[in-house]
């Protein structure tokens, strides 16, 4: 398929790029530091005592699995938001690089449809979240093992629902990418779905804010389209403190997810289409 081709060159590239080693190094610091500075001590399977930066944190001797849940939680929000903000930053100028001039009529004349462009693009920036997410989390996950022989899923998780939710963020940035051409406006445009995914996953609670009426319909009718970002937050949250995770209202988030991302990307191969190079 053409579309994974497109997708093989965007890694390519980004593994050319020195800044986005520059991050993954910056990713491999703090794990060491985290590593260095996290002192837990384990006694048959209890957690005796645990300090930071050779501060005393906690000294109640309780079930390690159980006192690492708060841990392994607040991981997991980490490992989620810092990642979905990583692909922000680090993917804002795939797009616009690749529509460039001279950079675009060159990849058109080549056996590739326009479609195929915008997909493997789309799918090749994916893939680098992912790996950079897993990266995070699943080293995170490996320091505490190391320390405490506790292996907690909660940053995998979060990990790969960090690329879920970067699906639909992405999908927006392709779009402003494809008419402007801008990699600002393409930051932008995914920082500005980053907060209002936030918001949308939480307008049940947000909604009692506005008076009853005019106002509160329309904060409903804005966000109801939304992808639920913080919710997919909160899925991973649920795994890392040891709860099973809630089947059917998980696969309504991924799918909703799914097709708020294919609707924005069918728009950008529609005004891609339309484009004269």
């Amino acid at each position: 398929m053409r579309s994974l081709a497109v997708a093989r060159d965007l890694l390519r590239e980004a593994r050319a790029r020195r800044w986005v080693l520059a991050l993954g190094a910056g990713v491999t610091l703090l794990l060491l530091v985290a590593a260095s500075a996290l002192e837990l001590e384990v006694v048959d399977g209890a957690l005796a005592a645990s300090r930071f930066f050779g501060e005393r944190v906690n000294d109640e001797i309780r079930p390690a699995d159980v006192a690492l849940r708060p841990l392994f939680e607040g991981v997991s929000y980490v490992v989620f938001y810092a990642g979905t903000l990583f692909g922000i930053l680090a993917c804002a100028d795939f797009a616009p690089a690749l529509l460039a001039p001279g950079r675009i009529e060159h990849l058109l004349a080549l056996p590739v449809r326009r479609w195929e462009v915008v997909l493997g693009t789309f799918l090749g920036v994916l893939a680098l979240v992912l790996l950079g997410a897993l990266y995070g989390g699943g080293g995170l996950a490996l320091v505490v093992w190391a320390k405490t022989g506790v292996f907690g899923a909660g940053p995998v998780a979060s990990a790969a629902l960090a690329a879920v939710a970067f699906a639909p963020i992405y999908s927006v940035m392709v779009l402003a990418a494809v008419v402007a051409r801008s990699a600002a406006l393409s930051a932008m445009a995914g920082g500005a779905t980053w907060v209002l995914g936030i918001v949308a996953g939480n307008r049940e609670t947000l909604a009692p804010l506005f008076r009853e009426g005019v106002g509160r319909d329309l904060f409903l009718a804005a966000t109801a389209p939304l992808p639920r970002i913080s919710e997919l937050a909160r899925a991973g949250a649920r795994v890392a403190k040891g709860l099973p995770p809630e089947g059917a209202l998980l696969a309504a988030q991924v799918g909703a997810a799914a097709i708020f991302a294919l609707a924005l990307l069918s728009l950008a191969v529609g005004l891609f289409e339309r484009k004269d190079f």
